[in-house]
């Protein structure tokens, strides 16, 4: 059960982080026509620039994020992505797994309206 559910969520985490990466770019300002003004990649672009002297840094986070917002996401990113989140979402659901082991054979169905903190009720 456990082996199941890890492959499960590491298959859920690797497609769900590719198509949020590809969804989140345009949402925060990297479109494929450019920065959109004033958005949060319109701020980062600024911020970059006026650390740079006024001009953004080839190869910097905002200039990466502008071409893949322009071009899409290289393989290598898509396989970076997929990978990361493969392994987040798999470890989520083998932890989730082994809790449900653990804990859940130790939890008690109460009766209705009763909370099983009374003492006396044995």
């Amino acid at each position: 059960m456990k082996a199941v559910a890890a492959a499960v969520g590491a298959t859920a985490g690797a497609v769900g982080t590719i198509a949020l990466a590809t969804l989140a770019l345009p949402a925060v300002g990297f479109t494929a026509t450019g920065i959109a003004a004033g958005s949060f990649a319109a701020s980062m672009m600024s911020s970059a620039a006026v650390a740079n002297g006024g001009a953004v840094a080839a190869g910097s986070l905002v200039a990466v994020l502008q071409s893949a917002g322009v071009i899409g996401l290289s393989g290598g990113a898509v396989a970076a992505v997929g990978t990361v989140g493969g392994a987040v979402g798999g470890a989520l659901a083998g932890a989730g797994a082994w809790m449900h082991k653990v804990f859940g054979k130790t939890c008690k169905k109460t009766s209705k309206g009763d909370t099983g903190d009374d003492p006396k009720d044995g």
